[in-house]
């Protein structure tokens, strides 16, 4: 059974609802009520439901474009000519996001079928970064993709909700000595 396309009216009440959700879900994470979301976005809370039937869905859908322009954000970079500065450009992306959205943590751990797929595909894009970097000798060999990932639940773990605006740009660079490559001395020591 194919779904019937959106009249012109319902289409745009769905784009406001997911645009005042993203912006609600990243000030706020998962915790903000619907009706939160459909006061903003200026529409019922029947409305709401009647595109996202629960919260859980309408956060799957926030999340699934959120970890999409994080994978195409990735495949991009890859094609650099500087393979360890496009590596860094990302995880300065992901800290700077992570800084700004507090809901990109529960995005990346989504568990929707498509939310894993674009998962998936994001830490396929990030694999094909990180081993251009790695063969570029700007991050350390023995790195793969999983410790990545997990690096970086942790460095957005670490700076989510913090006050201190200099916490992030801090943890970023602890975390990115440790990935240092042989072949990539970083910034000369602090003064």
């Amino acid at each position: 059974m194919t779904e019937r396309p959106l009249r012109a009216d319902a289409r745009r009440n769905r784009d406001k609802v997911l645009a005042a959700a993203r912006e609600a879900f990243a000030e706020s994470g998962f915790g903000v009520p619907l009706d939160d979301i459909a006061a903003r976005a200026g529409v019922g809370p029947g409305t709401v439901y009647r595109h996202f039937p629960t919260k859980e869905a309408l956060f799957e859908a926030v999340s699934l474009v959120r970890v999409q322009d994080l994978a195409a954000d990735a495949r991009a970079r890859a094609a650099s000519d500087d393979p360890g500065a496009a590596f860094d450009g990302f995880l300065e992306r992901l800290a700077g996001e992570a800084t700004a959205k507090r809901d990109i943590p529960d995005a990346l751990d989504g568990v929707g079928a498509a939310t894993v797929a674009a998962r998936t595909d994001m830490q396929d894009a990030l694999d094909v970064l990180l081993r251009r970097a790695q063969v570029a000798g700007a991050v350390r060999p023995d790195v793969r993709v999983t410790d990545l990932f997990a690096l970086m639940k942790g460095l957005i773990h670490a700076i989510r909700g913090s006050d201190d605006p200099g916490l992030a740009g801090r943890m970023l660079a602890v975390v990115r000595d440790g990935l240092r490559g042989p072949n990539d001395p970083g910034d000369p020591p602090f003064d």
